[in-house]
């Protein structure tokens, strides 16, 4: 008979909470890599830096998804690395979008501390970093 896999405590998929995070993660993953792949396929020369950062954007708001919805040692350290990534990443194209707005003649998803998107860009990863703090393993 298979043994049967349980999901770890600490996975995002058990609870409503959890859920509704993943849901915005999920969207922001699928909404940064769709408008990096129509950016980078039709008009990549207009602002490269712009559209790259997109991309890597999508591929962090991937991470987190996964991370996230995994839990468990290894989907704790996916969720916690994409997040601090995150968050650093939005806080810095965030700064030089205002500072060198030359520098990006387009937006990406973290422009202006993610303003395009209702600055959910710049409150999701601390959400995301407090969901993995707040259900980490206790010591027994």
């Amino acid at each position: 008979m298979a043994e049967q896999r349980t999901r770890p405590r600490d996975a995002a998929l058990g609870t409503g909470l959890g859920r509704v995070l993943l849901l915005v993660y999920g969207i922001f993953a699928l909404s940064a890599s769709a408008r990096a792949l129509v950016q980078i396929t039709t008009h990549f020369t207009e602002a490269p830096l712009a559209y790259l950062l997109s991309a890597l954007a999508g591929l962090v708001y991937i991470a987190a998804t996964v991370g996230l919805a995994i839990g468990g040692p290894r989907g704790r350290a996916i969720a916690l690395t994409s997040c601090s990534i995150e968050l650093l990443g939005v806080l810095v194209v965030g700064t030089l979008t205002i500072v060198d707005a030359v520098a990006f003649p387009d937006a990406t998803v973290w422009s202006e501390f993610g303003q395009g998107y209702g600055y959910v860009p710049l409150v999701l990863p601390f959400i995301g970093l407090w969901w993995v703090w707040r259900h980490r393993p206790t010591a027994p």
